[in-house]
Formats: C-alpha cells, sequence, structure tokens
C-alpha cells in the first residue's frame, strides 16, 4: 500500500518510495525536523526523488548536512 504523504503521519523512519510528493504534509515535518529555516531546492529535490533507498531521518540529516 503506498503512503499518503498528504495527510499520512511522517516520522524518521518514513520510507521514501517512487510515490513520495512535496506536500505541505512533509514540509511541516521537514521544517519540525531542521527548524524555521528549511525550504526546498531543486537539488535537493533532485536528491530526494533519486531512486535510492532513504527514510524521511536521512532526509532531514541531508539537508542539514548542506546547510
Amino acid at each position: 500500500m503506498n503512503f499518503d504523504w498528504h495527510s499520512g503521519h511522517i516520522t524518521r523512519t518514513t520510507l521514501v518510495d517512487k510515490t513520495y510528493r512535496n506536500t505541505q504534509n512533509v514540509r511541516r515535518f521537514l521544517t519540525l525536523e531542521c527548524g524555521p529555516e528549511f525550504k526546498f531546492d531543486r537539488d535537493f529535490m533532485a536528491w530526494i526523488r533519486n531512486g535510492t533507498h532513504k527514510t524521511m531521518g536521512d532526509v532531514a540529516d541531508e539537508w542539514s548536512r548542506r546547510r
């Protein structure tokens, strides 16, 4: 069953799958994890969707690493 990126409960262990979307729900999660300065950019969005196995915790950590 596909994860609902619009209303599903996102945790650090939520897997990023082929149905991933940059939704307000994802933005809320990443703002909580990364701080109020969080924002998407093209390179970061491409990294999220690059097909490699990752969790939302990995996504938050990568954003922090890039800053």
